[in-house]
This record gives structure tokens, C-alpha cells and sequence, in this order.
């Protein structure tokens, strides 16, 4: 059996994100299965080494999940030529600066998204690693959800006709952290820290759309801070100086209009923390994290105002399950397993820092509209 061996410097691991999707759900899951297969007698074998500043917290964890390599010093991972990915899922604000030492180590180079907190420092990054020549890619794991990929079976198959609209709702009631514990960091709620659930969902967003649904022409957005003050780790009070919801209306280009309500300060009564429901002329469906529904034209009920009797239709029996095709792995894995046969085969990956810029410039345009409250046209920047 051939085995290639990939070096991956995993910066920034010991965050939520870092230890649960990429380490523990993603490299140690492939390492456990036995790499990733190209064919019956080769593979490829992730060997990651965990670096932060911690040194404690890099060992309880490497110690937790068998992982043998930690460091503190990046320079030195960098420096080491058996590590050939660079993975950043570091603070936004700090992205850069990684990411341009390893750009000058010669790393191919796979990160977290926001790829940066501004779309000229994002653009800037994707141009100078493709005028370094180097392999590199950004995390759009939405993409390999089970209820998206059964959506998107849906659209291949032209099960909607002429897609009309798309309406997403996405959030969840994140605790203030002066009672309960809170489950998302502090600095989530400071800009001055690049927090903010619209440059931290809108990048999602971007790509969802782009991928699914076509090209976005322009948009109107509404940020809010409904909390305006949180309790920190440490128990203390802070000042919310980030938008922890937002309301927002996508015009495509090809004419379809996407409307997604994103929140941290929202109660669940729907399916699943994130849900988008398209409408077409011949079907609808409806498409949460892992399960997606559809009802066709032909199963549509003529429905009728009536707000005097209760309704004589019962809405949900008329939808029908969209039948798995297989078994799904975790959407991040198996972005990493791309990515990792990117880097040995050179098979095609396309979700590139450049793509990731995308991402990063629609969000501030989204706080452009809600700060002057306008609808503003997105150009196809870096196409």
C-alpha cells in the first residue's frame, strides 16, 4: 500500500470550530479511517501538527485525541519541510499574517472562513498565493450538508422549474452569559474584534447562493444589535458593539430574489437551526442541515382565506421526504478529503481563497447598506 504522507500545521485548533469540525470530526476521522483512498493500493495519510500559543491546552488536547506533534512556535512548523498545508482557523483579525508567512514558506494553504475582515485584504491574500503558485482553498462546508446536497439533487434534476425565490432562516438563541453559560465566544459580539453575525454568515451565504442558486446583482440589508450588553468568560459586562442579527433581501441576476433572516437572538420553531425553503413554478422544497422535503405542483392544495373556521387542510401531511442517496460524511471532512486529493492528485478544487474573497466583500457591503440604508449593487469583483 502507498501511503502520502501530508503534513498539515493546524493553527488555532484549540477554538470550538478548530477542535470539534477540522481536528476531531475531520483530520482524526480520516487518520482513524485509514487516510483518505485514491485507489486499492494508495492513500493519503494526514499527519497534523496542533500549534497556538497554549502550550497546555495544545497538550491536553493532542493527549485526548492521539495526536503526536505540538508546537507553539509557527515559524518553526513552517520552516519544517515535512509540513506541506498550512490550516489557519485562528481570530479573523489574525488570518493574515499566518497566512502570508506560509504563503512565503512555500505551504499550499487551507483556511477557515472569513479568509479576512476587510475584501481588500481578502482579495490581496487570493492574489498573492496565486501569483505564488500555490494550491489553496477556503472552508465553504455548507456546501456538503446532507439537506443541501439533497436540494441541489433537486435543482440538477429541474424538480422546480423556474426557481421564483428562496427564503432562508438561520439562528439560534446564543445566552448572554449573566445566567447561563454562554456557547459562543465574547468577542463574537465586538467589531472592534471583527465580530458580528454578518461578516461571520454572510460569507456562508454568498457561496450558498453563488453555488445553488446564480449570481447576486445586488442587496438590502438591515444589522441590528438586539442585546446590547453580554457577560464575557470571565463573568464581567461588556458593551455589544456587533450586529448579532440581520435581515437581508438578495436580487440574483438571473431574477430570482433570496431572502435570509439570520439571528443570535431568535427561539427555535422550525426543523432545524438553519432552513431554506425555494419556490418554483413546478415544486417547492424545503431543506434543513441533513432532511429536505418537496411537495410538486401536482400535490399543491388550492388553499383559501378563510380566518373563521379552523383550516380544513393539514399543510405538512402534503410534503414528501426527499429519500437519501447514500451515506453522508461530515460536511467538513469531507471538504477536507477534497482538498487533501487536491493536494496529491491535483483534481480540481475550486473553492479558492478568491472564492472566499466573494464572501467577505458581500458582508461588508451588507453593513454598507445597513449603515446607509440602501440597496447596493454587487459586481462580480476579481471575475
Amino acid at each position: 500500500m502507498k501511503s502520502h504522507r501530508i503534513g498539515i500545521i493546524m493553527n488555532g485548533v484549540t477554538g470550538r470550530m478548530g477542535t470539534n469540525q477540522h481536528l476531531i470530526r475531520s483530520i482524526k476521522a480520516i487518520i482513524d479511517q485509514g487516510g483518505v483512498r485514491l485507489s486499492d493500493g494508495e492513500t493519503i495519510m494526514p499527519d497534523p501538527v496542533l500549534v497556538g500559543r497554549n502550550a497546555e491546552k495544545l497538550k491536553a488536547l493532542a493527549a485526548r485525541e492521539g495526536i503526536g506533534r505540538v508546537a507553539t512556535g509557527l515559524d518553526e512548523e513552517l520552516a519544517n519541510p515535512a509540513n506541506q498545508v498550512y490550516f489557519d482557523s485562528t481570530q479573523t483579525g489574525q488570518r493574515p499574517d499566518g497566512v502570508r508567512k506560509a504563503i512565503a514558506a512555500g505551504k499550499s494553504i487551507y483556511c477557515e472562513k472569513p479568509t479576512a475582515a476587510t475584501s481588500a485584504e481578502a482579495f490581496a491574500l487570493a492574489n498573492e498565493v496565486k501569483a505564488a503558485g500555490l494550491k489553496n482553498g477556503v472552508v465553504q462546508d455548507k456546501l456538503w450538508l446532507p439537506g443541501i446536497i439533497k436540494l441541489r439533487h433537486l435543482l440538477d434534476t429541474g424538480f422546480f422549474g423556474k426557481v421564483l425565490s428562496v427564503r432562508g432562516e438561520f439562528g439560534y438563541w446564543v445566552f448572554t452569559g449573566e445566567f447561563d453559560k454562554l456557547q459562543r465566544p465574547s468577542w463574537n459580539y465586538r467589531k472592534e474584534e471583527d465580530g458580528g453575525i454578518i461578516l461571520d454568515m454572510f460569507c456562508h451565504w454568498q457561496y450558498v447562493i453563488q453555488n445553488l442558486f446564480g449570481n447576486i446583482e445586488s442587496l438590502s440589508c438591515l444589522g441590528v444589535t438586539h442585546v446590547p450588553t453580554r457577560w464575557d468568560e470571565a463573568g464581567k459586562p461588556y458593551k455589544c458593539t456587533a450586529d448579532d442579527a440581520a435581515y437581508a433581501t438578495f436580487a440574483l441576476k438571473n431574477g430570482i430574489i433570496c431572502h435570509f433572516n439570520s439571528s443570535w437572538c431568535v427561539r427555535v420553531d422550525r426543523d432545524d437551526l438553519l432552513m431554506l425553503q425555494v419556490d418554483g413554478t413546478h415544486g417547492s422544497a424545503v431543506a434543513g442541515l441533513r432532511d429536505c422535503k418537496a411537495q410538486a405542483l401536482t400535490a399543491t392544495p388550492r388553499c383559501v382565506w378563510n380566518p373563521d373556521i379552523d383550516s380544513p387542510i393539514k399543510y405538512k401531511d402534503g410534503w414528501v421526504r426527499v429519500p437519501d442517496q447514500g451515506a453522508y460524511e461530515n460536511a467538513f471532512k469531507a471538504q477536507w478529503e477534497l482538498f487533501l486529493r487536491h493536494i496529491v492528485t491535483g483534481s480540481p478544487f475550486p473553492w479558492s481563497l478568491h472564492e472566499g474573497a466573494k464572501g467577505v466583500h458581500l458582508a461588508e457591503q451588507a453593513l454598507r447598506s445597513s449603515s446607509e440604508r440602501c440597496w447596493v449593487d454587487i459586481p462580480l469583483v476579481g471575475d
